[in-house]
């Protein structure tokens, strides 16, 4: 008779090492969450990037520190001052 050969899928064959005991854990938890992933932040991101320069019209992030926004206004544009890169940083009194 011929021989009869394990047709079970290689995964299922595979001896119980942590790369298979990881792979598992993972798949249980992503199918508790529902099989939806976090997705990508790039939408995010880009939503944050609502302070521009105006002299470059280079986006920054609404979480830069005024220090960091005046660092590149003094490197960029040394013969602007600082408030006509960023008119919203002006403090009015």
């Amino acid at each position: 008779p011929p021989l009869k050969l394990d047709t079970k899928p290689p995964e299922v064959i595979m001896g119980g090492g942590n790369a298979q005991k990881s792979a598992k854990a993972r798949q249980m938890k992503q199918d508790k969450m529902g099989k939806e992933g976090k997705g990508s932040q790039n939408a995010t991101n880009t939503a944050a990037m609502n302070i521009q320069c105006k002299v470059c019209m280079a986006p920054f992030m609404c979480t830069m520190s005024e220090a960091k926004l005046k660092e590149h206004a003094e490197n960029k544009h040394p013969k602007d001052d600082l408030f006509r890169c960023f008119p919203h940083l002006k403090v009015e009194a």
